[in-house]
């Protein structure tokens, strides 16, 4: 599983410090109320990925962890309104999930994780 955020997120290591930049504060914010990257929402299960998708992440210089915490953390990417809404239902029934996102050279990018929480997938959407 990944977790970015195991502890509350502090400007300094003093225990029990307030954060101070606007940042820190709005993480801090989401992260109280099970919304920021540090709550996965999910197991992943056992995570594969297609060997375009490998080469395509590799091209645009990105690891596959960028789009799997935001995956997990209920952050769905570029789907539309109604997937989207699908996808909060799915956490909480037991459904399949999918993510779309875009790598920094433009090509898309698909998650896909089971009901089962068995595993997820990342592939192109043209190797479905």
């Amino acid at each position: 599983d990944v977790v970015l955020y195991p502890q509350p997120l502090n400007d300094s290591n003093t225990k029990n410090t307030a954060p101070t930049s606007p940042l820190l504060q709005w993480l801090n914010f989401l992260q109280q109320r099970g919304l920021a990257m540090n709550k996965p929402l999910f197991p992943l299960g056992n995570i594969v990925a297609t060997p375009g998708t490998l080469e395509a992440l590799e091209e645009a210089g990105q690891q596959p962890t960028t789009f799997l915490e935001r995956h997990q953390s209920g952050d769905w990417g570029d789907c539309g309104a109604e997937d989207k809404q699908e996808n909060d239902l799915s956490v909480r029934e037991g459904f399949r999930i999918f993510s779309v996102y875009h790598m920094s050279k433009g090509q898309k990018i698909w998650i896909i994780t089971e009901a089962d929480r068995s595993s997820t997938c990342i592939l192109l959407p043209d190797e479905y």
